[in-house]
């Protein structure tokens, strides 16, 4: 399938440019959690996967400590869901503004918490930070993706070039290509997050929320252009 050039209409929400941010944060979280607390936040399926092993064991305390993080992954989705609903209502100005901005916030008080802070108080706050991000922001200009963890963005990436091969399909290649942008982007936050951790503790964290005020601005700009040309 030859399809030629093909363009797409990219709105900023589900851009390539605000997917690399949001992936570099992603990482960026992940290797702050691992390298200052010792534990992956963003993604559940280890917590899942603890719990019920520390129940079978009977080991009831451990297996409290880890339903935290899940329970706050949880209210990040409905968090997410309604700021979207606000959003809709037209009682706030723009979702994923809001969203951007409540990460931000959260994320320079998480800055302030010591490091001899329990490590379950941090994590349960990035959990839920994950969480809002990666239930608010979805597609990549016009493929489901992931900005805070890499499995499911590999497993359509391989696909993508599967069909690309056998199939030469262009838009094939072009989706595999945003993909594995997207999980170098994540690698290069891990790599980041990992450095500057261990240099700075837990004020680190403050980085990923600059970068993400990098993209609230992206956002607040192209509004603003849209707005003019429709002038």
């Amino acid at each position: 399938m030859d399809m030629g050039k093909i363009h797409f209409y990219e709105k900023t929400t589900d851009s390539l440019r605000l997917g690399i941010l949001l992936a570099i944060v992603g990482g960026y979280l992940d290797a702050y959690t691992y390298i200052g607390r010792d534990v992956f936040a963003n993604a559940q399926t280890g917590n899942i996967v603890l719990l019920g092993i520390y129940a079978a064991q009977g080991r009831w305390m451990q297996a409290m400590l880890v339903v935290p993080p899940i329970l706050a992954f949880v209210l990040g989705v409905l968090a997410a869901e309604s700021i979207k609903t606000l959003d809709a209502r037209g009682l706030i100005h723009d979702w994923a503004q809001g969203v951007l901005f409540l990460e931000i916030i959260i994320l320079v008080i998480v800055g302030f918490i010591p490091a001899s802070a329990p490590n379950l108080l941090v994590t349960v706050t990035i959990s839920f930070i994950a969480s809002v991000q990666v239930s608010s922001f979805r597609t990549l200009i016009d493929t489901p993706y992931c900005s805070t963890m890499c499995t499911g963005n590999l497993r359509t990436a391989s696909k993508c070039l599967y069909m690309a091969v056998t199939k030469r399909d262009r838009l094939e290649a072009q989706r595999a290509s945003w993909l594995l942008i997207i999980i170098a982007s994540f690698l290069v936050g891990a790599v980041a997050g990992s450095f500057l951790t261990e240099r700075f503790s837990e004020k680190s964290v403050w980085i990923a929320a600059l970068i993400l005020l990098a993209s609230l601005g992206m956002l607040a700009l192209e509004e603003r252009k849209t707005k003019r040309a429709s002038r």
